[in-house]
């Protein structure tokens, strides 16, 4: 069936990249900060150096292992980040209603307006550019999907009469929206978290290209893009293989959200068969 094969082929991919990162001090051949030559700099790919090495002599294949590390980190770490402010505002919001629920929705609008990146871009402005600034940046951009997702089905579940049993037996709210509503809302949400985090591997990548995340040497795919921009033409394989971590690593996200969706889903499934 396609979900599953979607579920596969993105399992597959994400573990593979999750893998290289765990595994890339072991995989790698050589140190990918300061293992420079400038005796075989933009060597192509072949023997020793398996992707060929860029302008400084560094070998790309173990700068490319080492990036996952920090991708991974800033996927799902920015990710967790928006999952747990987007589920605290939204699902109280739609459980408590009232004047709160207008200024969550309110202030979910507002977010909405503003192009994620841009608002990134303006933190890390502000911050100093680095894994941490870069963690908070977007950490603090994507949250209100995850918060309209949270807030419908608080609104859509808090009738149910197992909430009213619970609200019987003497329940605080707290209480309520911890074990009634929330373990009955997570498949929607593990769903948009997955496929949230192909987009924050892209945002990590897109700022480090501009020079506003992971400063160089440190190996971010992004700045690795950035640093092989004048050798696209005489060196492309310094570019090539960046931009083809990133097309498997968000590729294999977004094929395993779209299977988790159909598993978790089953209305879904009916109307794609």
């Amino acid at each position: 069936m396609k979900f599953r094969a979607n579920l596969v082929i993105g399992g597959v991919l994400f573990a593979s990249v999750v893998i290289a990162g765990i595994f890339a001090p072991w995989l790698a051949h050589t140190d990918p900060v300061m293992d420079a030559n400038l005796m075989y700099a933009e060597e192509a790919p072949g023997g020793e150096f398996w992707f060929g090495t860029d302008a400084q002599g560094r070998d790309i294949y173990s700068r490319v292992l080492h990036g996952a590390r920090i991708s991974l980190t800033v996927g799902i770490v920015s990710q967790l980040i928006n999952t747990v402010i987007g589920v605290c505002l939204g699902l109280s919001a739609g459980y408590w209603g009232g004047w709160w629920d207008d200024c969550v929705n309110g202030l979910t609008n507002m977010m909405l307006a503003i192009p994620s990146l841009i608002f990134a871009l303006a933190i890390m402005a502000i911050l100093n550019p680095g894994l941490t600034s870069l963690l908070i940046a977007l950490g603090l951009t994507n949250w209100s999907f995850t918060c309209r997702l949270a807030r419908a089905s608080a609104l859509s579940l808090k009738s149910q009469g197992y909430v009213q049993a619970a609200k019987v037996l003497g329940y605080g709210d707290i209480r309520i929206m911890l074990t009634q509503l929330l373990p009955n809302m997570l498949g929607p949400i593990i769903v948009i978290g997955t496929l949230g985090m192909g987009g924050a591997v892209l945002a990590e990548a897109a700022l480090s290209f501009l020079g506003l995340g992971i400063r160089p040497p440190y190996p971010s795919w992004g700045s690795m893009l950035s640093d092989a921009r004048d050798q696209i033409t005489t060196a492309p394989w310094i570019s090539i293989f960046p931009g083809l971590a990133i097309f498997v690593t968000v590729l294999g996200l977004n094929l395993l959200g779209d299977g988790l969706r159909d598993i978790l889903d089953p209305q879904a499934r009916t109307r794609r068969a």
